[in-house]
């Protein structure tokens, strides 16, 4: 995973896919992993409905890129 290098990053996934996530990132060695979190699903919505879903995103990876948020939500 990048985050590994030193490189900071941010995963975003939908609340469906967030204990896969999580499972995820335990199996790399990553448990606790921060990753943001938005409504689902992503691909059959309107652009508003997405534009939406990227704003409450926006201020999770701020914060998982700023280390304001260290870990995955239970």
């Amino acid at each position: 995973m990048i985050e590994q290098r030193g490189k900071p990053a941010a995963v975003i996934c939908t609340e469906q896919f967030a204990s896969s996530a999580r499972m995820t990132a335990q199996t790399f060695g990553m448990a606790g992993f921060p990753f943001a979190e938005i409504l689902h699903p992503i691909g059959r919505v309107s652009e508003q409905e997405l534009a939406e879903r990227a704003a409450v995103a926006f201020p999770q990876v701020m914060a998982i890129l700023q280390g304001e948020l260290t870990s995955a939500r239970s």
